[in-house]
């Protein structure tokens, strides 16, 4: 694998970290600006949201950018984001430098994985997808909990500063280490567009929304379910989303793998074995072992599937895939936010803190569902293609007679 993997997914971890640290540090936050913990939670909102309008329009205005030119600026307004959540005066300003980092994160990851795949012979393409995304999974495993011991121990805004200086080391890296890779000739706003008349495009992106908001569903609500319904001590959930960390390490780089041989066959497993996990999960959520254990399942099955559905996303985009990366990146993100909320009804209504699992099942389900109707249309299409090529009358040579 080229170098220049590792210079995206250092930038990757920084995304990763700054997405997801504010979580364990919203009633610190919440105090020093004197706002209620629901206030404050819309850092993690505006962040979500920013992502889902960012990733097209940033998208879009780097169309007449070099891939490795824009990367640079991502990173540059992503370290321009968090130095001013670091150096906020007040929440508003706070809540600002949320979105600004926001709109760097789902270009980022769009563009750069088109650029990883690009980097790579195309038997590879979603290993080196996977390489990239390692960042983000490791950011689960460090980058959120050492950022959430430092926030709590010296201040929150020393952990926003360090993840700054984290975008600058990968602002460096992409500059250092990623080719100046040839912009796509020809390639315009509108041939991007086109990509989304893709049916397999669209049912790749739904497919991203419900497997990956399966996850969401139940890991969102991962500490009141862990503490009052397994009986772990409250301290015990930052080692339980350690653990999750450690599952979506250890899945997106099988996931890669395993996607570059068998795309579709590991889409099938991925997400059937998520659904029925989720499903289980409202039963081992009752045994401390046994939810630990389902906790990482979760996060090894959910982020196996990312891989595969950023790389189906780019061969049946192919041609203008920048642009339909990027939205299948905020497609993650709208099924992080879609699933939350439903989890939160469920509970809301009186089901318990079990009931999201539910929820985080029967979206799974749909996800696999969605995966057998693509390959089904993709069969016939190919069967239709052949049935048509056959069907063409073969051209004779034609021999001319001299008199």
């Amino acid at each position: 694998m080229p170098l220049a993997l590792l210079a995206l997914a250092i930038g990757a971890f920084g995304i990763g970290t700054t997405e997801f640290v504010i979580m364990g540090l919203l009633p610190e936050v919440a105090n020093d600006y004197g706002v209620s913990i629901p206030t404050a939670g819309f850092l993690v909102t505006g962040y979500a949201l920013g992502v889902m309008f960012g990733a097209p329009l940033m998208t879009v205005l780097g169309t007449k950018v070099p891939r490795k030119r824009m990367l640079m600026l991502l990173m540059g307004l992503f370290i321009a984001g968090n130095l001013l959540s670091a150096l906020a005066p007040a929440f508003a300003v706070m809540l600002a430098g949320r979105v600004v980092a926001s709109l760097a994160h789902g270009a980022f990851f769009g563009i750069g994985s088109v650029v990883a795949a690009d980097l790579v012979a195309p038997h590879k393409r979603a290993g080196a997808i996977a390489m990239m995304f390692t960042g983000l999974t490791v950011a689960n495993v460090v980058g959120v909990p050492l950022g959430t011991l430092v926030g709590q121990s010296v201040g929150w805004r020393v952990t926003f500063a360090v993840v700054a200086a984290l975008g600058v080391v990968g602002l460096a890296g992409v500059a250092k280490l990623v080719p100046d890779l040839p912009k796509a000739e020809g390639v315009r706003l509108r041939h991007e567009l086109a990509a989304f008349k893709n049916v397999q495009v669209l049912l790749a992106m739904a497919m991203t929304v419900l497997g990956f908001g399966g996850v969401f569903a139940a890991i969102t609500y991962i500490a009141p379910m862990m503490t009052h319904v397994a009986g772990f001590a409250d301290g015990s959930v930052t080692w339980l989303l350690v653990l999750f960390g450690l599952g979506m390490v250890g899945g997106n780089l099988v996931g890669g793998k395993f996607a570059d041989r068998a795309l579709m066959p590991m889409l099938y497993v991925s997400l059937g074995a998520l659904a029925v996990v989720l499903a289980l999960f409202t039963l081992t959520a009752q045994d401390k072992f046994a939810s630990a254990v389902t906790v990482f399942l979760i996060g090894a099955l959910g982020f196996a599937t990312v891989p595969p559905l950023q790389k189906r996303v780019l061969d049946h985009a192919h041609g203008a895939p920048t642009l339909a990366s990027a939205v299948n990146i905020g497609a993650f993100n709208l099924g992080n936010a879609l699933a939350a909320w439903l989890g939160g009804v469920v509970i809301g209504a009186g089901f318990g803190y079990t009931a999201p699992n539910w929820v985080g099942a029967v979206l799974a389900a749909a996800a696999l569902v969605l995966a057998f109707l693509s390959a089904a249309l993709e069969r016939r299409e190919t069967a239709a293609s052949r049935t048509v090529a056959g069907s063409l009358p073969v051209e004779r040579p034609t021999t001319t007679v001299h008199h």
